[in-house]
């Protein structure tokens, strides 16, 4: 059980860190911080919608695998008791 949970959160931790890019990489929707400093020029210059649907897939699939880890560990957690 001691491999499993250092198995899961050695999976947690790749994951946190990947999600954290993933979600930076999503076009911004505009309106907000990033029109303030400039970011609304380069909007039109994003990326294509293939791209964005792909990374929004990417981005589901990680996350989804995340919040497994999270529920997985916390099971592990009350059961070990």
């Amino acid at each position: 059980m001691n491999a499993l949970r250092i198995t899961l959160q050695v999976l947690l931790v790749l994951t946190s860190l990947l999600l954290v890019p993933l979600v930076l990489l999503h076009k911004g929707k505009g309106g907000g911080l990033s029109d303030m400093f400039g970011g609304g020029i380069t909007a039109s210059a994003g990326s294509s919608g293939v791209a964005e649907r792909n990374l929004n897939r990417i981005t589901v699939g990680v996350a989804l695998t995340w919040t497994v880890m999270i529920v997985l560990l916390g099971l592990i957690e009350k059961f070990s008791e």
